[in-house]
């Protein structure tokens, strides 16, 4: 797995390590590449052609914004045949790194035969998945959670493949809201801004409307998945 047009990125995906379903509904999945082990949570779904990456920031682990949202979201959109994968940084605060993090991810998806994905990021984890984006053809959705605007520059080259859902919280006092506005200022296409009143940066008093947010978004960009890959 390499990245198309980036040196940096590049990562070859070497042996793939599944463990037994969990009480929690994924499968504890080892991805074994070039640049070190990447730690991955799968919630499959049968035949499924669509999935979402779920990243979180520079905390590293298993990092979930709005209470929670992440293992509601990824056992919620398995009924809706969306699968989900979720992804831990080998080096949470280098960006390249956690960049070729997901891309490893997404060449997994690949092997369990799914066409199109998604991609959710929180913090450090929006700026992630924006370039994660770029650098894929397979990813037609991207969902940034009170991102940093560092590194998120290459949002301009989403278009008109993949579009974005950017929010933020205006008491955020991390990563000020000025930083989701720049980025939707630089996006182009198909993009939505929500600002949410009163949310901090982990975004927990506003979990409903932002888990609303997120699900809504995801049904509607990759819910109805053809079975060819949609033409960028």
């Amino acid at each position: 797995m390499n990245s198309p047009d980036d040196n940096r990125l590049r990562m070859a995906l070497e042996a793939i390590d599944a463990g037994a379903e969990t009480p929690e509904g994924f499968r504890p999945v080892g991805l074994a590449t070039s640049r070190g082990k990447v730690k991955c949570r799968f919630y499959q779904v049968a035949g499924a052609g669509s999935a979402v990456i779920w990243i979180g920031g520079v905390g590293g682990d298993w990092d979930t914004p709005a209470q929670g949202l992440y293992p509601r979201l990824c056992r919620e959109l398995q009924e809706e045949g969306i699968a989900s994968l979720r992804v831990q940084f080998r080096h949470p605060t280098t960006l390249d790194e956690s960049v070729a993090d997901v891309l490893a991810g997404l060449a997994f998806l690949q092997t369990e035969g799914i066409l199109v994905a998604g991609i959710i990021g929180h913090s450090f984890g929006g700026a992630v998945a924006i370039q994660a984006a770029v650098a894929s053809e397979t990813v037609r959705s991207v969902v940034t959670l009170a991102t940093q605007s560092s590194g998120a520059d290459p949002v301009a080259r989403l278009a008109p493949r993949c579009p974005i859902l950017i929010v933020h919280g205006t008491a955020d006092r991390v990563l000020p809201p000025s930083c989701s506005e720049q980025v939707y200022a630089i996006a182009g296409g198909r993009k939505r801004l929500e600002l949410i009143e009163g949310a901090d940066h982990g975004l927990d008093a506003a979990a409903g409307e932002v888990h609303r947010l997120v699900r809504d978004w995801i049904i509607v960009t990759l819910g109805a998945i053809p079975s060819q890959p949609i033409p960028p």
